[in-house]
C-alpha cells in the first residue's frame, strides 16, 4: 500500500516521520494541502492519503485519485469534503476520535474573555492604560447559558460550566442526555450567552442570522468554536453595529480558509479578499482566534496516533473504526 501525507505541519513532521518507519510505510510526505498538488505529481499512485483539517478536496483532485480507497483526515472535521462524492468513486473517508476537553476547555476560556472584557484590557494594558474605563464585566453564575449541540464536546462543556452554577439550556436535534432541553426559539430568546458545538452540514447552513439574532436578549454573547458557516457573518456584523450582540468570541468563522492558520501579514490581497472578515474583528467586543481549540500536545499526538491506526487498519483489511461515508 502507499500513503500519501498532505500538508504535514512542523508540529507534525518528526513523529510522522517516526511512525512511517515504525510501521515500514510506503509513503511520501508533502508540506502543502492535497488541493494544491500541482500536475507534475502522480496522484494515482496512492492507495490511501492522509489529510489535514481546512482541506478543501475538489472534484477534480478526486478524480485524480484513481487508485485511492481512503482519505483519511488528522482531524474531526471533514465539512469541506464532498462525502457522497467520494462514496460514489468507491473511496471510505475517515476522521479521528480523541478526548475533547481541548474545545471544550477553550470554550470556557472564550466565554470568560467576553464577559470580562479581557481583549480591552489587554490592548489598555500594552498602552499603559490601566484605568478601569468600558472595563465592567458579568458573571457567569448570573448567566442563563444555551448550548447548541451536546455531543462530545457540548457534553463536556456543560460538564465544566456545572461548576460556575449558571443555569443551562441544551438543544440538540437527537437529544442524549439528561439535560435540560428545550428547542432553538427558547435557546434564542431565553438566553445571556450562546454556545455552539454541532457539526456542520447542509440542513443548519447559517442556522443564526438576522431572524434569529433578532429573537435574543439585547446584549447576547455568542461563542462558535465549532464550524463558522453555522453563523452568518453579515448578520453578526449588522448585530454587532447595532448593539444587539454584546461580545462574540469566534475561534471558528465563515470563510476562514485563507485566513486561519494562514500568516496574512501584510498582504494588502489577501486583506481585501477577507474584508468582512477583518471588519468584524476589529470591534473591542469581538475575539476572533486562529481556530487553534483543538491544538494541545494531546490531541496532536492522539490525532495522528487515531489516523494511523485507520491507515493500519485499512492496509490490513479490518472495518475501519472510524468511516464516516
Amino acid at each position: 500500500m502507499k500513503i500519501a501525507f498532505f500538508k504535514v505541519a512542523p508540529y507534525e513532521r518528526e513523529t510522522v516521520l517516526k511512525l512511517i518507519k515504525e510501521n515500514n510505510l510506503d509513503a511520501d510526505v508533502y508540506d502543502y494541502f492535497l488541493e494544491d498538488v500541482g500536475d507534475d505529481v502522480d496522484l494515482s499512485i496512492y492507495d490511501a492519503v492522509s489529510v489535514a483539517a481546512m482541506s478543501a478536496i475538489s472534484h477534480s483532485i478526486i478524480d485524480r485519485l484513481t487508485s485511492c480507497k481512503l482519505i483519511s483526515f488528522r482531524t474531526i472535521g471533514f465539512n469541506y469534503l464532498d462525502i457522497d462524492y467520494c462514496s460514489s468513486k468507491g473511496i471510505a473517508v475517515t476522521n479521528v476520535k480523541y478526548d475533547s476537553y481541548n474545545v471544550a476547555e477553550f470554550t470556557l476560556m472564550l466565554m470568560l474573555i467576553a464577559l470580562r472584557k479581557a481583549k480591552v484590557s489587554i490592548c489598555k494594558a500594552l498602552v499603559n492604560d490601566f484605568s478601569l474605563e468600558s472595563m465592567m464585566g458579568k458573571e457567569l453564575s448570573n448567566l442563563t447559558v444555551g448550548i447548541i449541540g451536546t455531543g462530545n464536546i457540548g457534553r463536556k462543556v456543560i460538564e465544566l460550566l456545572s461548576g460556575f452554577k449558571c443555569k443551562i439550556l441544551c438543544y440538540d436535534k437527537y437529544p442524549n442526555g439528561n439535560y435540560n432541553y428545550v428547542d432553538l426559539d427558547t435557546i434564542y430568546k431565553e438566553c445571556d450567552l450562546i454556545s455552539l458545538h454541532c457539526p456542520m452540514n447542509k440542513d443548519n447552513f447559517h442556522m443564526i442570522g438576522n431572524e434569529e439574532i433578532k429573537k435574543m436578549k439585547d446584549g447576547v454573547i455568542i461563542v462558535n468554536t465549532a464550524r463558522g458557516a453555522l453563523l452568518d457573518t453579515d448578520a453578526l456584523i449588522e448585530g454587532i453595529e447595532t448593539l444587539k450582540i454584546g461580545a462574540l468570541a469566534l475561534d471558528t468563522i465563515e470563510g476562514e480558509d485563507g485566513v486561519s492558520h494562514v500568516d496574512l501579514g501584510a498582504e494588502i490581497d489577501g486583506l481585501a479578499a477577507k474584508k468582512n472578515i477583518m471588519y468584524l474583528k476589529q470591534f473591542p467586543n469581538v475575539i476572533l482566534t486562529q481556530h487553534y481549540g483543538f491544538f494541545t500536545e494531546e490531541a496532536v499526538r492522539d490525532s495522528l496516533l487515531c489516523s494511523l491506526n485507520n491507515l493500519l487498519t485499512f492496509r490490513d483489511g479490518k472495518d475501519l473504526p472510524n468511516k464516516v461515508n
